[in-house]
This record gives structure tokens, C-alpha cells and sequence, in this order.
């Protein structure tokens, strides 16, 4: 018979949950489940992202994901070594196209420094050419710590480290309500009960649904954004020797359609950034009625569409047209054909409005009685997983009186 009492229970098994559990797992002997509501960890945003290993130079000085980024790269490429998980540390090339985007490679440039990344190099237009023989720019970055990685591979080691060190991890197991019963927490799952001390909500998509659930308010929505890649042909990976990115438009948390490697093979173009009709709509086609009622009533999403509704329609017409797609990346890679690129896969992403219509960029983590809410994190956060586990397992620490392991 399974256990229905436990120290701490964490929901969602993608990389944050499962890092924050091999975090805890390591630094206290409390007893620890991680409730996954699909069939297999890393379903999600983890198991559907682009596989890099991020530098931390997008992100503004000081800031959690600056600091989480820089830190957990490394403590994650580590990890990787330590374990042999496939990845390659293979640097990217950031390429400025025209005159005006030059004032934001050169604010890339100031940020490299100030969060301390190593070997950046300020590159002419010749020089992008050395590195990416088809990419065209007037001016461009190299960012050698960049990598590329395997992230289901990674979840998957994580959650080997946690069972060896007594955690469970238990999957269709999707929370579908909540109580407090004394100091206690109860949550029901299609395979019973769960009973906890404490709660950590690392519930990506969901995350601001489990929080109003648990009587929290988390001050924002969940908006679901699908990432839509293709793969570009076998006889073609050769025009694409690192990874290809534009300057992106500060404006956005989105870095614009790119080229990327993947570690076990193959070059992805993408992803664009199109609203998504559910949360977990990986396809044109899906649509829940309940999500789309749920953010179409929520003032911060209407403030958003009256900003951006041009850039909005913009993304939907590549999505719809493989061709408008094609002349997007050809900024980067003039030679690009439409016939070089195949429909690939997708992801979703969590992006977290607030009621203003402003999208929240940085880390967003609430504590509350007994329990801690990761309600918005977004890229790098599974390049920074390590760092924002160990992070979360420092916050349990502190307000959950938990037992620690003799240090």
C-alpha cells in the first residue's frame, strides 16, 4: 500500500519540481513525494524546449534570472559531466541584420560583462561568416558559453538521485482538490489521498490554477503561448554549424525564430510565439473552452492585445504560413529555401501576465503558510534548474521546519 503522509509534497515533475526535490532530498531527511498529473516526467515545457543551455546574456543585471542563470549553467554542466549526460558547451552566434538593432547587440554586449560571461567576442560582418558560413549580419556576438543538452535526460537523472535518497515520485497523479484539515494539508489524486506538512507548487501551465486552489492569490495569469518549430533537412544541417539567433526585440520575453542544434542530432528553426486556445494546446487544432474563458475574462490579457495585438497577428500569419516563416529566418540565412524545412514539433509556454497587461519577466516565487508557489518561470529555468532547486530547498528550510541532514 502506498504512504499518504509526508513531509513535503511537491506538484509538477518537470525540471523545478524534480530539482527542488533533489535539492531537499540532499540537505534534509524530511520525506519528500512529487506528484506528476501525466503518464511520464518532463511532459510538458521541459520536455518540449529547445535543449540549450542558456549564457545568462539576455538577462538584466541583477536580476534572479541573471543570477539563477550564471550560476546554474555551470552547476549544470557539472551535473552533466559528473553523470554522463550527453552536451556540448557549442556557443551561439547573436546577429544583428539591420542598423537599428545595433544599439541592443551592443546592450547585450554591456550585460555579458556585468554578469560575468567569459570569452564574449564583438563580431563584423566577415567574422560572422567564419563562424556560420550561410548567416548574413552587419555585426553579431559570439557567446562561447552557450550549450545544448538533453533535458529529459536530466529530469530523469534527477529523479533517480531522489528515489535513491527515499523520495517518491508518483505519476497520473494530478491534483484535483484540496483542503486543510488541522496543521495538514490533503490532496486528492485519481489514486487517492495525500496527505503533507507542506506544499510546493512547481506546477508550470497550472501553477496560478493550484495556487487559487490552495487558497493563495498569485497576483497573476497564466497565459499559454505555443512555440512552433520545423526541422530543417538532413542534407541541410551543414548550413548551420552553432546555434543562429537574432537580436531580439526588447520589447518581448520571446527571442525571435532561431536556429539550434540538438544535442542527439538534427537543427530546429523556431520557435515563433502564437497565443495558444488551451494550456496544454500543442497543436493548431487544440482548444479548451474553459482555458480561453479563463484568460478572455481577465483584464491583464485585453491590456495586452490592445499593446500588441499588431506583433500578435504577425505571429499568427507564421504560424499559418510556411512560406511568411521561411522569410523570417531568411534574415539570418539568406540561402534558406522553403523546401529545407520540414513541420516539426512544439512547446507551450507558461508566460505569467499580470493585471496591467504587462508580461512578468523575471522569476516570480510566493511563500505562503506552510507552502511556496513557483508561479512564473520561464527561460532559463531549466538552465538554471540546479540553482533555483537549491534556492526553493533554502526557502522550505526556513519556513517549513524541516529536518536536516547532519552537515
Amino acid at each position: 500500500m502506498n504512504n499518504t503522509h509526508f513531509d513535503i509534497v511537491i506538484i509538477g515533475g518537470g525540471i523545478l519540481g524534480l530539482s527542488t526535490a533533489m535539492a531537499l532530498s540532499k540537505q534534509t531527511r524530511a520525506s519528500i513525494v512529487v506528484l506528476e498529473a501525466e503518464n511520464r516526467l518532463a511532459f510538458h515545457q521541459t520536455g518540449n524546449n529547445s535543449g540549450v543551455i542558456h549564457s545568462g546574456i539576455y538577462y538584466k543585471p541583477g536580476s534572479l534570472k541573471a543570477e539563477n542563470c550564471v550560476r546554474g549553467r555551470e552547476a549544470l554542466y557539472k551535473f552533466c559531466e559528473e553523470h554522463n549526460i550527453l552536451h556540448e558547451r557549442c556557443g551561439k552566434i547573436i546577429v544583428a541584420t539591420r542598423p537599428e538593432e545595433l544599439p541592443a547587440l551592443e546592450t547585450l554586449e554591456k550585460r555579458a560583462g556585468s554578469n560575468g560571461l567569459n570569452g564574449i567576442k564583438r563580431l563584423t560582418a566577415e567574422e560572422i561568416r567564419d563562424y556560420e558560413p550561410y548567416a548574413t549580419g552587419i555585426a553579431g556576438l559570439h557567446v562561447p558559453e552557450t550549450g545544448i543538452v538533453d533535458y529529459v535526460a536530466v529530469v530523469n537523472k534527477y529523479a533517480d538521485i531522489v528515489r535513491e535518497a527515499g523520495g517518491e515520485i508518483r505519476t497520473n497523479s494530478r491534483v484535483t482538490a484540496f483542503k486543510k484539515v488541522g496543521d495538514e494539508f490533503v490532496l486528492s489524486t485519481p489514486n487517492g489521498e495525500v496527505v503533507a506538512k507542506s506544499l510546493i507548487n512547481c506546477g508550470g501551465l497550472q501553477s496560478d490554477r493550484i495556487a487559487r486552489m490552495c487558497g493563495v492569490d498569485p497576483g497573476l495569469q497564466i497565459i499559454p503561448f505555443r512555440g512552433e518549430y520545423y526541422d530543417l533537412a538532413k542534407d541541410k544541417h551543414g548550413m548551420i554549424k552553432n546555434l543562429l539567433y537574432p537580436v531580439p526585440d526588447p520589447r518581448f520575453p520571446f527571442l525571435g525564430v532561431h536556429f539550434t542544434r540538438r544535442v542527439t542530432g538534427g537543427v530546429e528553426a523556431g520557435p515563433n510565439a502564437v497565443l495558444a486556445f488551451k494550456r496544454e494546446g500543442y497543436k493548431m487544432s487544440s482548444f479548451s473552452v474553459g482555458d480561453v474563458l479563463t484568460y478572455g475574462t481577465y483584464i491583464g490579457f485585453w491590456r495586452m492585445g490592445m499593446k500588441y495585438w499588431k506583433i500578435g497577428f504577425g505571429e499568427f500569419a507564421r504560424s499559418l504560413s510556411k512560406k511568411a516563416f521561411v522569410e523570417a529566418l531568411r534574415k539570418l540565412v539568406p540561402a534558406l529555401e522553403v523546401d529545407d524545412l520540414t513541420r516539426g514539433g512544439a512547446g507551450v509556454r507558461a508566460q505569467a501576465l499580470a493585471p496591467d497587461g504587462s508580461m512578468v519577466d523575471d522569476f516570480r516565487i510566493v511563500q505562503a503558510a506552510n507552502m511556496v508557489h513557483v508561479l512564473n518561470a520561464p527561460s532559463p529555468a531549466a538552465t538554471a534548474s540546479i540553482s533555483i532547486g537549491e534556492t526553493i530547498a533554502e526557502m522550505a528550510e526556513k519556513y517549513f521546519s524541516l529536518p536536516l541532514r547532519n552537515r
